[in-house]
């Protein structure tokens, strides 16, 4: 209880703009290190070539269902137990960090399972099919696909983990679980693709070990830090709980799910909008593009994510003032640090592309769809504040809006619709990413200005809730 007090005074009391960057720097840095998990696939795996850089890609949306599901639970039981500290709920957050942990770990157990029994129709619902693309492509695909599925339950509990620590604020131990397992992976891939010559497969095992020495970092973490502690006694599989994740985790789920269909829908319509001797290249290029930005977009998402436990904590001490402070504070930074960096991205988009894949068809489609992403990537920082802003603070409808605004509701409808009415074709797969970010944008604009007045009203009646 000491502990929690010490932590309440520390969330509430210090200086905003202090504490968010000193939680930001450590999150940040786990975002964008544990992001190299499928950049260091991708650029090892290119030297192979593009069939092989295509079928890790189809095979992309794999890692997007797990973490999507390991953040469902991890951002659903984190957002709780940042509330309940805030609150001096000490033993409420006991029993939700619990709860979140364990099904989150049954869960991967589940998605390994099920993955390996079916694992014919997913992969042809994944793209891997010869009909499609080469069948060099699908080979390297399934080869991919098998061995990647092992490391499903690191996956999902490695993600409860880091949540659940970053909520409460001990983001440097976080940081360190995730560094250190992309460190590794990034030794292994050349060890086991080059010299064990396991090819794609090796890509994948090294990720397996990856995820799982990053697991017992992190779960040693909890032991050494502050923060709560795992114990099974605590597992309380009731409503309350369980409804409080889906509550806080739906959101999560839905983005990075939907971010799996997304993918799916734009391979699919890459490889149909250019001549079929070109699919592949269309395949890797966008793949390319993909992790690249996403790359870039995890920096953002880390510096949310040190807003998160400031929003929470203060939400539950109804300090809404430095809800408010907190939350414009990233906004504006965000803004200014994605308009430089896709200023870099734009002007540098071929050179960048070639790191990965030295293909001059993957380089011409890649760079153009870099410099059409980056031209609206800045209009990302006030969607995806705002998003964690509703979602931490349990407005759960709304969050779940902008959560798949970005992927959703905007973008798989402009990839399916936009090369039909383009010529050629390939511009609309090019522009569907810039223009669902306007659409996802203009659909936050309403809600921000819907609640900013509110919290301003907080301040003035301690009554009020925004």
């Amino acid at each position: 209880m000491e502990v929690s007090n010490a932590k309440f005074v520390k969330m509430t009391t210090q200086p905003v703009k202090q504490l968010v960057l000193r939680l930001a720097g450590p999150t940040i840095a786990s975002m964008l290190i544990s992001s190299l998990y499928n950049m260091a696939d991708t650029f090892f795996v290119g030297r192979m070539g593009t069939f092989a850089t295509a079928g890790v890609g189809l095979i992309f949306p794999l890692m997007t269902v797990m973490q999507a599901f390991g953040f469902f639970f991890g951002q659903g039981s984190g957002n709780y137990v940042s509330r309940a500290l805030g609150a001096n709920k000490t033993e409420d957050a006991e029993k939700m960090a619990a709860t979140g942990f364990f099904c989150a770990l049954l869960m991967g157990t589940l998605i390994l399972l099920l993955g390996q029994l079916f694992s014919g129709p997913v992969l042809g619902a994944l793209g891997a099919d010869p009909s499609r693309v080469a069948q060099q492509t699908v080979d390297h695909a399934r080869a991919y696909y098998v061995t990647l599925l092992f490391g499903a339950p690191f996956v999902l509990a490695s993600c409860v983990l880091n949540n659940q620590m970053r909520f409460q604020g001990n983001a440097f131990f976080s940081m360190i679980g995730l560094v250190s397992g992309a460190v590794l992976n990034i030794g292994l891939d050349p060890l086991f693709i080059f010299v064990f010559h396991m090819g794609v497969m090796g890509a994948a095992a090294a990720t397996v070990v990856s995820q799982g020495f990053s697991f017992c970092v992190l779960y040693l973490g909890t032991l050494r830090s502050d923060s709560l502690k795992i114990r099974f006694q605590h597992f309380t599989p009731n409503g309350h709980y369980l409804g409080n994740i889906v509550a806080g985790g739906i959101p999560s789920l839905l983005r990075q799910g939907l971010g799996s269909v997304s993918t799916l829908c734009l391979n699919a319509a890459a490889a149909a909008a250019v001549p079929h001797a070109q699919a592949d290249a269309a395949i890797a290029a966008f793949s390319v593009v993909s992790r690249v930005m996403f790359f870039v977009f995890s920096a953002l998402l880390g510096f949310g994510q040190g807003f998160q436990p400031v929003c929470g904590y203060n939400w539950g001490a109804r300090k809404f003032g430095r809800v408010r402070e907190a939350y414009l504070f990233c906004i504006k930074i965000g803004v200014a640090c994605l308009l430089l960096i896709s200023t870099g991205t734009f002007l540098f988009a071929g050179p960048i592309v070639s790191l990965f894949r030295d293909d001059p068809d993957v380089i011409r489609m890649g760079a153009v769809a870099m410099r059409c992403q980056s031209c609206t990537l800045p209009l990302m920082a006030v969607v995806a504040t705002s998003n964690m802003l509703f979602q931490t603070t349990g407005k759960t409808v709304r969050a779940t809006l902008l959560a798949v605004a970005r992927q959703g509701l905007t973008f798989i409808p402009c990839v399916l619709l936009l090369p039909r009415l383009l010529d050629p074709a390939i511009w609309g797969v090019y522009l569907a990413q810039p223009v669902s970010d306007v659409m996802a944008f203009l659909m936050a604009l309403p809600m921000i200005l819907h609640i900013l007045p509110r919290f301003r009203a907080a301040m003035d009646d301690p009554t009020l809730t925004p």
